[in-house]
């Protein structure tokens, strides 16, 4: 049995043999529960101490459709990858056009998504308006409303960074000990709505400039360690990445045409440019360094 990595760990074949007798052994406490025993034997933890269950179901499922153990038949969610979440979606009309220019909406508001009728609420939204729908997201993320005077506008996601990507991991100039380390310091926007009755030029910049603000904070508060480097990956075929640019992110070459967290050359995806935003001074400095 050889090495597996997965979201930024190595495990060696005897923590995998560790995963197969706790997947064995303790059938009855199904998936999820697996996971958070697995994390806690191995130690495999966020910075902010939390055990990263999430990444550790993944994982499993991930071995499992490799035949390297098997999961409970009764709670068994099926192949790796992220999974698109299931929601009733109405149909019902539009809301009232919202218009004008990004002047006239300054006192917008970024609020993450708290509650479950909340998140069902947005989960909705991005289902039923972005054209990629709503998956489950990789590892740690961050979700947000943007509202002005009450009426929501956009919706946004942010979530753990690519494992690898040629062109960022060139403009970084990091080796892998270094990516392996630090990588969790990059945030990836996976999702950016604005809802389609929604006509004001310029929003779309000025929510990524009151995102570069706000964020660090929030995802410090809620994982314990601050972002260095923002990162999203544009669909040219479909989008100009035009809001992105006006922003000030910054275009540093193309995906190769794979997944996002496919490492083994097995899923085709569509070739999207990659845009980088640093958040403080000298982020290649800070991200190529070692600590340990």
């Amino acid at each position: 049995m050889s090495e597996v990595a997965f979201s930024g760990h190595t495990f060696t074949p005897r923590e995998i043999e560790l995963m197969r007798a706790v997947a064995r052994d303790y059938a009855g406490l199904g998936v999820t529960e697996i996971a958070r025993t697995v994390c806690e034997l191995l130690d495999w933890k966020r910075p902010s101490g939390g055990l990263k269950n999430h990444e550790c179901r993944l994982l499993l499922e991930q071995l499992q459709s490799a035949g390297m153990l098997t999961l409970p038949a009764v709670r068994r969610l099926g192949g790796r990858g992220p999974r698109k979440v299931k929601l009733p979606v109405a149909a019902a009309a539009l809301p009232e056009a919202i218009t004008g220019s990004a002047e006239q909406f300054h006192s917008l508001e970024l609020q993450l998504v708290k509650g479950e009728d909340d998140s069902r609420l947005w989960r909705q939204c991005v289902e039923q308006h972005h054209y990629l729908g709503c998956p489950v997201p990789y590892g740690a993320q961050l979700r947000y409303w943007v509202r002005h005077e009450g009426r929501a506008l956009a919706c946004l996601l942010w979530t753990s960074p690519a494992w690898r990507m040629k062109a960022r991991d060139i403009w970084i100039g990091w080796t892998d000990q270094q990516r392996q380390q630090n990588l969790q310091r990059v945030i990836n926007n996976g999702r950016f709505l604005i809802l389609p009755w929604v006509r004001v030029r310029g929003l779309a910049s000025m929510i990524l400039a009151r995102c570069a603000r706000q964020l660090p904070a929030d995802w410090e508060a809620q994982y314990g360690y601050r972002p260095l480097l923002l990162e999203t990956l544009v669909d040219a075929a479909r989008f100009a990445g035009t809001c992105y640019r006006a922003a000030n992110w910054i275009l540093v070459g193309q995906t190769a045409g794979r997944g996002r967290m496919d490492r083994h050359k097995l899923k085709q995806a569509p070739i999207k440019d990659i845009y980088l935003y640093p958040l403080v001074r000298q982020p290649r400095q800070r991200l190529s360094a070692l600590t340990r």
